[in-house]
């Protein structure tokens, strides 16, 4: 059974950086396709950040592009989010996922493609 465990969540102050950690659990290797998706109260999960391990390539979402960084450990299947240049917006709840892809275009952060999901780590960004 696949299980995803989101940590590193907690409250600072507008400019401030966090840094989220996921651990996968269930089988041997995390599939080739990992994001970080981040929901709001009061609307819809939206991913913004995704690897795609064969060719290591990123995707960002605008909002957190250049502020951002994803990354992953294979060797301890654990997938990581540095959050830098924090803002008010980006207070939500964090969740990590992962997925199998044959390409890396298939590799985009969007929440219908990804079926296994952590309790989430929130974020709170004051101003």
């Amino acid at each position: 059974q696949v299980r995803l465990v989101e940590s590193g969540g907690g409250s600072v102050q507008a400019g401030g950086s966090l840094r989220l950690s996921c651990v996968v659990s269930g089988y041997t290797y995390m599939r080739n396709c990992v994001a970080w998706f981040r929901q709001a109260p009061g609307k819809e999960r939206e991913g913004i950040a995704t690897i795609y391990a064969g060719l290591r390539t990123t995707y960002y979402a605008d909002s957190v592009k250049d502020r951002f960084t994803i990354s992953q450990d294979n060797s301890k299947r654990t997938l990581y989010l540095q959050m830098d240049s924090l803002k008010p917006e980006d207070t939500a709840m964090y969740y990590c996922s992962d997925r199998a892809v044959g390409l890396a275009s298939q590799c985009r952060g969007e929440v219908a493609d990804f079926r296994d999901w952590g309790q989430g780590a929130q974020v709170t960004v004051s101003s």
